[in-house]
């Protein structure tokens, strides 16, 4: 995780940490999807020889848990709740966080 947090970051904008552990774990997901795309791709492309499907499936699998889709959650950006957000807002539908 220290490997993908930025050096720098604005703190007066996050109330906690997981509000920040969320912002990286978009931002990390951000910049891996086209290369964890390509590799979904070449998987499951059957007319390719199976040692470079084996490959990329390695290279799959090796790749950090936060470059996962399903590893990002819906958290309040105010308050930092994970349940009753709604989507469209990123904010929780009860704001008795802050």
């Amino acid at each position: 995780m220290a490997q993908f947090r930025a050096k720098k970051l604005d703190l007066s904008c996050f109330v906690n940490v997981r509000v920040i552990r969320d912002h990286t774990k978009r931002k990390v997901f951000e910049q891996y999807e086209t290369q964890r795309q390509a590799l979904r791709y070449i998987i499951r492309n059957t007319t390719l020889p199976p040692r470079a499907r084996a490959q990329a499936q390695l290279q799959l699998s090796q790749m950090h848990a936060y470059t996962r889709s399903t590893q990002i959650n819906n958290r309040c950006i105010e308050g930092g709740k994970s349940r009753g957000v709604l989507r469209h807002f990123r904010m929780a539908r009860v704001s008795g966080g802050v």
